[in-house]
């Protein structure tokens, strides 16, 4: 009995004497998802610079190739600084952001992550380091906004599209994004919303601010009579080969491991990218009755808009489904509604990431049914349910987007006007803005 005693004393005190982590095991280091995650943000971070920067800039006219290449080269150091300084802490404080009696916390996190200050070296997501969360999440912040740019292009000055830029940041981007990704607390991550990569967050949210910006700014000098054909498709087909490639960082990225999520990720994006170009391919043949190489490269990046909030929910099959919707569907948005509503979306943002991510999103619903290949519903939901989580979602981004465009954009262009004048729009917005040329020949 004595002995029994003894040992149970020392088993107490030994308790006691235990730090919490011994208790509780802290997050463990995993080398492989943090190797994953490394690669995987230098992919998204290629997505932007050079590859939406060479995709955009083939597609605009000689004249103003440089000044798509110097708005996406600069919004991604723009937003970089602003994620540093309250971005971050804003998408993904879990603290809430608190005036008096109110509590935003379902749509704007605290400020308790601003500077990162709190953030070092051996801060924990998981099994990889916050920091390099911190890094990959910004990524996802820069490309965003520089998808805008491709709707007015040719015609906004530099100075006023930064300033608008970082007001759409900070109020359209950061919600999005914590009510999507910040966790329990934020809007559609309590409403049940699958979007694994970013179809609201990123290219819904994108597209409707590019349909807003392009109708407030007005249509190019010469739309839609005067030919403004792209100037160097052989530049657009090497930005999209990047996006596509960048795009599996996208995606199986978002897994935030090297796991069998992120394998599945990575094989559905290539599978709805083929598909999607193959039909954009088909459609604009039987339409036009030739095939061409900016149809079949746009048709490749609207599969990996739809496939985007898919990817860590859908199967094979299902992804072959999205991509030929969206191959079809954004063909017909970027060709025949724009031609019949009259907007000016320069290189399509709308019809491509608009109407891409909305097909996804919607999609998502139906092929993350596990009798589809996908993971499966919550307990309890129908796939009806499940679509009908989605398309709220789809209806509160596209109403939070084009508010925060068109009060931000207003606001900027009464204090200094967003558009360039006639003269210099005729020049190109390369000599007036920069004072240089694309090609010296």
């Amino acid at each position: 009995m004595f002995k029994k005693f003894i040992a149970l004393s020392v088993s107490l005190i030994a308790l006691a004497a235990s730090p919490a982590w011994a208790q509780t095991a802290a997050p463990t280091l995993d080398s492989g998802d943090t190797a994953w995650m490394l690669t995987s943000s230098l992919l998204v971070l290629m997505m932007s610079i050079p590859g939406l920067a060479l995709f955009y800039g083939g597609l605009v006219r000689s004249k103003n190739v440089l000044s798509v290449l110097m708005q996406c080269f600069t919004i991604v150091s723009l937003i970089t600084v602003l994620w540093l300084v309250y971005g971050y802490s804003v998408a993904f404080s879990a603290t809430g952001m608190v005036a008096g009696e109110i509590n935003f916390n379902s749509f704007f996190g605290g400020l308790d992550k601003a500077m990162l200050f709190t953030v070092g070296r051996d801060s924990m997501t998981g099994t990889v380091p916050e920091t390099l969360v911190v890094m990959f999440q910004l990524t996802f912040a820069a490309i965003t906004p520089a998808l805008i740019v491709g709707a007015f292009a040719e015609r906004v000055r530099f100075g006023p599209l930064l300033a608008f830029t970082a007001l759409w940041f900070t109020f359209s981007y950061l919600p999005l994004a914590h009510m999507t990704w910040a966790g329990a607390g934020g809007l559609f991550w309590d409403w049940g919303v699958l979007d694994f990569a970013g179809g609201t967050v990123v290219h819904i949210n994108a597209g409707i601010a590019g349909l807003v910006a392009c109708i407030m700014v007005g249509k190019r000098k010469g739309y839609p009579t005067t030919a403004m054909m792209p100037h160097n498709l052989t530049s657009t087909l090497v930005g999209a080969s990047l996006l596509w490639v960048g795009w599996f960082g996208f995606n199986a990225g978002s897994a935030v491991a090297a796991n069998g999520s992120a394998g599945m990720a990575m094989l559905v994006t290539q599978i709805a990218a083929a598909a999607a170009a193959i039909s954009w391919m088909f459609a604009e043949w039987i339409s036009h009755g030739k095939p061409s190489l900016l149809g079949v490269v746009s048709g490749a990046v609207a599969g990996l808009v739809a496939i985007t909030p898919a990817s860590g929910s859908c199967g094979p099959g299902g992804a072959l489904v999205i991509g030929l919707s969206a191959g079809v569907l954004c063909f017909l948005a970027s060709s025949r509604l724009k031609r019949k509503l009259g907007y000016d979306d320069s290189l399509d943002v709308f019809g491509v990431h608009g109407i891409g991510g909305i097909v996804g999103a919607l999609l998502t619903g139906v092929f993350a049914d596990a009798a589809l290949g996908g993971v499966g519903f919550a307990e309890g939901i129908s796939m009806g349910a499940q679509v009908g989580k989605q398309a709220l979602a789809v209806l509160v981004t596209c109403a939070w987007s084009g508010a925060v465009t068109f009060i931000a954009w207003g606001l900027v262009n009464k204090i200094s006007p967003m558009r360039i004048d006639s003269d210099g729009e005729t020049e190109g917005l390369d000599l007036v803005l920069h004072d240089e040329r694309g090609y010296n020949l």
